[in-house]
């Protein structure tokens, strides 16, 4: 699963859009205070975490692109 299906799994299960933020997918505006994130890395790899309050804590980083989506999936759904 890439990022452009990771979005198109969500809008199908009716998450809120204000739930979560995936890089150069779906970035809403104006951006909620508290969400769920999927960004590259500065190494390559690609990170999930949790913005709340203004500060942003990686809960996982992964390797690829396709395990980043199925772990933001799961948490979501």
């Amino acid at each position: 699963m890439d990022r452009q299906a990771l979005h198109a799994a969500l809008v199908e299960a009716a998450i809120p859009g204000g739930y979560y933020r995936i890089e150069g997918v779906h970035e809403p505006a104006p951006t909620p205070p508290d969400f769920l994130f999927l960004r590259r890395a500065a190494d390559g790899g690609w990170e999930t975490g949790a913005h709340q309050r203004g500060q942003a804590d990686i809960l996982a980083r992964h390797p690829d692109e396709p395990t980043a989506c199925a772990y933001l999936l799961r948490l979501l759904v």
